[in-house]
């Protein structure tokens, strides 16, 4: 598996250090580096009238002599410019003083539509916003409509959020080493990479263990071991039961979504609990999955306590207000009778939005269930008003910090939806299509997370898998997805997982 995710720093510290235990030195990867490049680019770009080569003062700029030498070797017309000069003795002037050929000032710069423009200013490692020449340059091959193949990282784009640094070029393929990072997954960088290539050019993989690396793509490697199968003498209660609170009588649609979701991934029963005045019209849709009145919280801890469900889900369609927070602060208390995991999601959410704290102090008392938090980014500014307020943060650390001060597993969502644990572990999802932008959508994603938690996944993996499966549905139903058809996918997506 190389679905680890570093950070510019963590990347940094492996490049140094795999330069002194070998096999190679560090002028031999960046050596390896260039050899990458260029394989890739012409297996892409043969037809360029030719090579515009853009190198900085750092290591990126190393890597670009040695794709300028690489590309002259082989006989292609190849124009090389340069800004400062490498460092004395880094492995970044060893390349340019290999490199023969004689670089031009920026200024010289003159993109062209039929060249390819190879960026080698500034890598992942970027830290302040672009500007001056550098910028001009953006511009102007943006302008030109020029084909661009970005050395690590479109340069502009920060390698620890993804965000645009000043200007950022928008690259038709990216070539990375040994692991991505977080700006070649979140948007909007992971638009500017184009194609992005893993290449592999010589660093160990033992390497990673003295990182602490806590980061992931969301891929199955990542959860499937801890994946739910039913054994053969199982019945409907050893595969969990769920349960998910309905709205009123015009907003039961949310909570149906939910519970479908929920059984279709695998749990074995799934009960509907819903306000009286709304009895009538879920019976009326519902036929596998159960109905039990729950007008209020005595009647909630007595279905608790009776039917003893593994998970519950509460927000969907339910509405913002006192009996929101007080069904879900039921919920946490319901470690005697068996729940093991509660899902928050819509309205829920922002029914703690005046007082958060009531909210993470009950998900933090000993013996409360697992409490899992899937909101989008208008729910997540409201329950964590100061972290939305983080102008340029991560993604990846926004989330951390609100699962950790949560006490809860926070699934901020979108097109990069980030999946958090307050132990700190975290994972980027990457197969999302936006056909998922659907009303109902984020309902159906809450009852799947809900049905893998039933079944005895751990909340953060569960979280992972729902996330993931839940792209997979739309990416498999295509554009005209409604949230309907989302349940009804998951068989198939489940029989392409499992084999």
């Amino acid at each position: 598996m190389r679905a680890e995710i570093l950070t510019p720093e963590e990347m940094g510290d492996i490049d140094r250090r795999a330069a002194v235990s070998g096999p190679f030195d560090g002028y031999r990867l960046m050596r390896n580096a260039g050899d990458a490049v260029v394989a890739e680019t012409l297996a892409r770009f043969a037809d360029a009238a030719g090579f515009d080569v853009l190198c900085g003062p750092g290591n990126n700029g190393g890597d670009g002599y040695v794709v300028a030498r690489l590309l002259a070797e082989h006989g292609l017309d190849v124009l090389l410019f340069a800004g400062a000069l490498p460092r004395e003795g880094s492995d970044a002037a060893l390349a340019a003083g290999d490199c023969p050929l004689t670089g031009a000032p920026f200024d010289a710069f003159q993109p062209k539509p039929d060249r390819v423009v190879i960026d080698a200013l500034f890598g992942a490692g970027l830290s302040k916003p672009v500007s001056g020449v550098e910028a001009e340059i953006i511009g102007r091959v943006a302008a030109a409509g020029a084909r661009v193949v970005a050395i690590d990282l479109p340069s502009g784009v920060s390698g620890a959020s993804g965000q645009v640094l000043g200007a950022a070029f928008d690259a038709a393929l990216t070539v990375t080493f040994f692991r991505r990072k977080p700006g070649h997954l979140l948007y909007p960088g992971r638009a500017l990479c184009g194609e992005t290539v893993l290449a592999d050019i010589g660093i160990a993989d033992a390497l990673l263990r003295q990182t602490g690396v806590a980061l992931w793509e969301n891929e199955p490697a990542l959860w499937q071991p801890l994946f739910p199968s039913a054994a053969p003498e199982a019945h409907k209660y050893t595969r969990g039961h769920v349960a998910v609170f309905s709205g009123g009588p015009t907003a039961t649609g949310a909570a149906r979504l939910a519970a479908r979701g929920a059984a279709r991934i695998g749990a074995g029963a799934v009960t509907l609990l819903s306000p009286a005045g709304a009895l009538m019209v879920n019976a009326m849709h519902l036929t596998a999955i159960m109905l039990r009145r729950a007008e209020t919280v005595a009647e909630v801890e007595r279905f608790f306590a009776e039917r003893r469900p593994a998970v519950a889900v509460l927000g969907p369609g339910f509405g913002v207000g006192d009996k929101a927070r007080a069904f879900a602060l039921c919920a946490l208390r319901q470690d005697a009778a068996g729940l093991r995991g509660l899902v928050l999601d819509a309205d829920a959410i922002s029914a703690f939005s005046t007082n958060p704290q009531e909210l993470f102090d009950a998900a933090r008392e000993a013996g409360a269930p697992s409490l899992v938090l899937t909101p989008h980014e208008g729910e997540f500014g409201r329950l964590f008003p100061g972290l939305a307020g983080q102008s340029g943060a991560p993604k990846v650390e926004r989330a951390r910090q609100a699962a950790k001060l949560a006490g809860a597993i926070v699934v901020l969502k979108g097109a990069d939806t980030v999946i958090a644990d307050p132990d700190g572990r975290a994972a980027i999802n990457t197969n999302a299509t936006s056909v998922l932008a659907a009303a109902g959508s984020g309902d159906v994603l809450a009852g799947i997370i809900a049905g893998l938690m039933a079944q005895g996944m751990p909340a953060f993996e569960a979280a992972c898998a729902g996330v993931w499966l839940h792209a997979e549905a739309g990416q498999l139903f295509g554009p005209g997805l409604i949230a309907e058809d989302l349940p009804e996918l998951l068989p198939e997506v489940l029989a392409d997982l499992t084999g």
